[in-house]
């Protein structure tokens, strides 16, 4: 791997890991639909006026709405929503580490619905090891149950199944159309701020800006860059270094988030978290060593 392409990865890694403090953060003042719908926002930005300066937006592409629809739900509105909820009953380093399913779920959807996708022995012994990982890190067997918040823990399980589906949505019916990354990015968050904007609450919508810091890292951390400019940076490293770029990602985010929560917070991360996280880590890697 080339160094500028390591470097787009470690940059895309802290980015996205960092996430997880960003939405905790902004849910100390709004409900979580209100932060993905800021997110929503601040994330189209970016991508919108980039859009733009590379003339990829087509009235004609407006026929594929039904399409954009539906990556909007899958990989927008109900994926941010539920990693806002559950970043905001969990510690932002569990939280994190379970978005390491998302690369599971793809893998098992793909098993399940695209005929191409080939089940190896060593893909199903990952994909147990993930799960394993996501029952020890969600506190099912903790002595104490009525402590675990079982909810946040559900919240973004429903998160990382729901972008991981958008993946499979995406292979079947978007990828056959040739849109332009940078268009197709624009279309999904335009319909996703449209759905927003129909169901968002909006009591209590600018409480976020009574504090600097907070309203900073929603508005830069989690809309912007978090989501606006990564996504720019990830098409740019799909196409220019390929795909096997995409499954180098997923591994950064989950480490970065219990990093950041564990040295830099000072959450009181369990090591059984720890050795969770390398369960879903060690799964990931055998379900992505298929394709080797």
């Amino acid at each position: 791997m080339k160094n500028s392409s390591i470097l787009i990865v470690l940059a895309l890694g802290v980015i996205w890991g960092s996430n997880f403090i960003y939405m905790k953060m902004a849910a100390v003042y709004l409900d979580p639909m209100q932060v993905t719908f800021y997110r929503v926002v601040f994330g189209l930005l970016p991508v919108l006026i980039y859009a733009i300066y590379k003339k990829a937006l087509k009235l004609e592409d407006l026929k594929y709405s039904i399409h954009f629809f539906m990556m909007s739900l899958l990989a927008a509105v109900i994926y941010y929503y539920g990693f806002v909820k559950g970043s905001s009953l969990l510690l932002s380093g569990i939280a994190g580490a379970l978005s390491g399913l998302i690369p599971v779920f793809s893998f098992l959807l793909a098993a399940l619905f695209l005929k191409e996708e080939k089940i190896t022995k060593i893909a199903i012994f990952g994909l147990v090891l993930g799960f394993l990982g996501v029952v020890i890190i969600s506190g099912v067997f903790s002595e104490d149950l009525k402590s675990t918040n079982i909810e946040g823990s559900l919240a973004i399980i429903v998160g990382a199944l729901s972008v991981g589906a958008s993946f499979i949505y995406a292979k079947k019916f978007i990828m056959p159309l040739n849109l332009n990354p940078a268009a197709l990015t624009t279309y999904q968050l335009s319909f996703a701020l449209l759905i927003m904007l129909i169901i968002v609450d909006y009591e209590g919508i600018n409480d976020i800006w009574q504090d600097t810091h907070s309203s900073l890292g929603m508005v830069l951390g989690l809309g912007i860059f978090g989501t606006g400019f990564a996504y720019i940076m990830y098409y740019y490293a799909i196409k220019k270094f390929g795909a096997l770029l995409a499954s180098s990602i997923t591994y950064l985010p989950p480490v970065v988030a219990l990093v950041i929560g564990f040295f830099i917070v000072g959450e009181e991360i369990k090591t059984s978290d720890f050795f969770a996280t390398a369960l879903i880590f060690l799964g990931v890697f055998l379900i992505n060593k298929r394709k080797a």
